[in-house]
């Protein structure tokens, strides 16, 4: 017997009926987290849902020995979220395996012989700018595997590959990662947790040829897939026209749609205006009666940046519902410049401008004769305080020398009385 991949998934089942209990014969050997496994099993896939937020499981093999996500084999891959567990187990023992945790209550084990990703091709024709609601699943033995929170623990991941078709827009792009999908109830994504994954793809690239690559990974297996497809031309487009007075705050757009891509009668633009001032203005068109069209914008008189951002609702010439997103316009509404001064205010100016020059002057000569004035008077102080103090000065030194005199003086006439009274006057003359 030829080998073959055994993968296992355990996920919760809603008791909604009171005979939940009833325990089917072939699934019997699979309570309380317990599951067999045969000599024939050449690898097997875990895929263990566990009450959201607990630990890791640990699993206990035939012989008792224990495994847990930061120890087992290095053969074994394990990547374990907050919801669940994805385990590969390449030659598993064969004999009756535990896991031990916060398993789901009510979980069963469904035993599948291959795993793999169903992708939904890309529309064609498929233009620019579109919004498109693809989706992914993850196929177990050609079943749709669903399991809450199976969303954290697989990694999608969508690439645009060029062709490299000279002529093409696309022709140098090489590969682009345009989005990825989700299950998680959000934007296109109809419900959380149903195993249909929902593409959320940037289509805003360059037209041409692709490869269309979509990669189902996490750290226990990776399935890709590949489909061509050709990404064409945006079949509408509005742009601006130049007013004949930009100052009027009249406006103009022109519409264009491709008849041979779209039916006309079923094309309908939605444009908002955003301007100054909180400004939110709806411009809509419902129904082209021809391929161009010319869109009168209301008209605006607040002086400032404006911003249209538009969406084509539209039915290809095939059949198929479109939406696509059209790229975002601006226009400005410039204040006009003041008229020229007449002769007289120009005169008037010129006269304010010589009074103010002459008061100016005025000011300035007024500080230069105030600051002189200050300077002299300054000088004068402290020439009258130098003039005193050197008098003060000379007549300390005129007394000084005159007492020096006195004093000179009177030892002088000392010294002369003491000569006179050494000299006898009684001795006899000679």
């Amino acid at each position: 017997m030829t080998s073959r991949l055994l993968s296992v998934l355990l996920f919760a089942l809603c008791c909604l009926t009171a005979r939940a209990d009833v325990v089917p014969k072939e699934q019997a050997s699979e309570l309380k987290n317990r599951f067999r496994i045969d000599h024939m099993v050449d690898e097997l896939t875990l895929v263990v849902q566990r009450e959201y937020g607990s630990a890791p499981v640990i699993v206990v093999q035939p012989d008792g020995s224990k495994w847990y996500a930061s120890r087992h084999p290095q053969e074994v891959k394990w990547v374990d979220g907050i919801t669940g567990d994805i385990i590969t187990i390449p030659q598993p023992q064969p004999g009756p395996w535990q896991l031990l945790g916060r398993v789901v209550k009510g979980s069963r084990i469904l035993k599948v012989s291959k795993l793999n990703i169903e992708v939904d091709p890309l529309p064609q024709p498929l233009f620019q700018g579109e919004r498109i609601k693809v989706v992914a699943k993850l196929m177990g033995d050609e079943q749709r595997l669903r399991m809450p929170g199976l969303d954290y623990l697989v990694e999608w991941t969508a690439r645009f590959v060029s062709d490299h078709q000279p002529g093409d827009e696309n022709f140098a792009a090489g590969t682009v990662t345009v989005g990825s999908y989700k299950d998680d109830g959000e934007t296109l994504d109809e419900r959380p947790d149903d195993g249909v994954f929902t593409g959320d793809i940037n289509l805003n690239q360059p037209w041409g040829r692709y490869e269309f690559q979509v990669r189902a990974r996490n750290n226990v297996f990776e399935r890709e897939l590949e489909m061509p497809f050709v990404l064409s031309p945006m079949p509408v487009s509005a742009r601006m026209l130049d007013p004949e007075d930009p100052q009027s705050g009249h406006y103009q757009m022109e519409l264009n749609v491709d008849d041979t891509q779209l039916r006309l009668e079923d094309t309908h633009f939605e444009f908002e205006m955003v301007g100054p001032a909180g400004l939110q203005l709806p411009v809509s068109v419902h129904g082209m009666p021809a391929s161009k069209a010319v869109l009168d914008l209301p008209v605006v008189s607040l002086f400032g940046s404006y911003r249209l951002k538009g969406q084509v609702f539209s039915t290809s010439t095939t059949g198929r519902e479109l939406v696509i997103k059209l790229p975002e316009m601006f226009f400005n509404l410039i204040e006009p410049p003041a008229p020229p001064p007449s002769p007289e205010e120009l005169a008037a100016r010129a006269a304010a401008a010589a009074a103010l020059a002459e008061e100016q002057a005025r000011a300035v000569a007024i500080k230069w004769i105030i600051a002189i004035n200050i300077v002299l008077l300054v000088l004068g102080i402290v020439g009258i305080i130098f003039w005193r103090k050197r008098q003060a000065m000379l007549m300390a030194l005129a007394a000084a020398e005159a007492k020096l005199q006195e004093e000179k003086a009177a030892k002088q006439t000392k010294s002369n009385t003491e000569l006179l009274d050494e000299i006898d006057l009684t001795m006899p003359e000679d």
